[in-house]
């Protein structure tokens, strides 16, 4: 019996529809199965959607319409992806009391974990697919775990198993997406350090995996950077910053083709490929 591969998607941010994994799902799938040559390949994949700005959809929407009560604000295209933008990223951060949204959001992931690990199995590689503000929270929720495991929360406590995948240790795969890591990187003195990719612990479960860290960025995405650049330490952990042009006829010479790697081939071809590698070392 062949060992599958678990791969969540975690959004960016603002709040998607509830099936906004479902295209990228997809086409992964499809390319998956025509790579590897094997009947119902797309078997071997166990998806998980980490929907987590779910913890602050309603607050949002209670701003949203709160502000432009009676204010006659313009831009309210604009306006409303910089709520959504930086609500979430200033929501999330850490407090130093009350009930943390960054556990919050956390548990949502450790939910995720869990469900793939029921599905694909407790040392299944882990490939994680992060967008913009989606590849901060999955970066963070894997240095708690490589590093700092005394800010893991309760509520993420309470919803992780004592098991390898969901304890980040097989975490082999990880592409981040229009990523906005070079910012965060600002609070941490010399930038910090980045997450280690592959698990430093994988290795005791599937010796032959390498592992990768794709950084895709598209030169007109003004909230997405290269990563190698930002000091020694990025420049060993991440595979490679891979340049794109993502987006269509209006949108991919502009600030707006940060919302269009989810379906671009220069997107989904590397990573299918990264899948493909891993399947075939782990079940060779």
């Amino acid at each position: 019996m062949s060992q599958k591969l678990a791969v969540a998607i975690l959004h960016g941010a603002g709040t998607p529809e509830t099936d906004f994994a479902e295209e990228m799902m997809r086409l992964i799938a499809k390319d998956f199965t025509k790579k590897l040559h094997l009947d119902n390949a797309e078997q071997e994949l166990e998806f998980e959607p980490v929907f987590w700005s779910v913890v602050f959809a309603d607050e949002q929407a209670a701003l949203w319409k709160q502000v432009q009560e009676n204010a006659n604000l313009h831009y309210d295209r604009l306006r409303r992806f910089t709520i959504e933008f930086l609500g979430d990223a200033i929501a999330y951060q850490p407090t130093v009391s009350g009930d943390q949204n960054y556990d919050k959001v956390h548990a949502i992931f450790a939910e995720s974990l869990s469900r793939l690990k029921n599905r694909a199995g407790s040392t299944a590689p882990l490939c994680v697919i992060s967008h913009s503000l989606g590849s901060i929270v999955a970066s963070n929720y894997f240095a708690d775990l490589q590093f700092r495991q005394e800010k893991i929360g309760m509520r993420t406590k309470q919803r992780m198993n004592n098991t390898p995948l969901e304890k980040g240790e097989t975490l082999s795969l990880f592409y981040t997406m229009g990523s906005p890591l070079a910012l965060w990187s600002v609070r941490y003195v010399d930038f910090g350090s980045p997450i280690h990719v592959p698990s430093p612990l994988l290795k005791q479960y599937h010796a032959n995996v390498q592992g990768e860290w794709l950084n895709f960025y598209d030169k007109d995405d003004v909230l997405a950077y290269p990563l190698k650049s930002i000091n020694e330490m990025y420049d060993t952990n991440v595979t490679k910053d891979v340049a794109v042009n993502v987006g269509g006829m209006f949108t991919s010479w502009n600030p707006l083709s940060h919302s269009r790697y989810n379906e671009d081939d220069d997107v989904i071809t590397p990573i299918v490929d990264g899948l493909v590698k891993t399947w075939k070392k782990v079940n060779e």
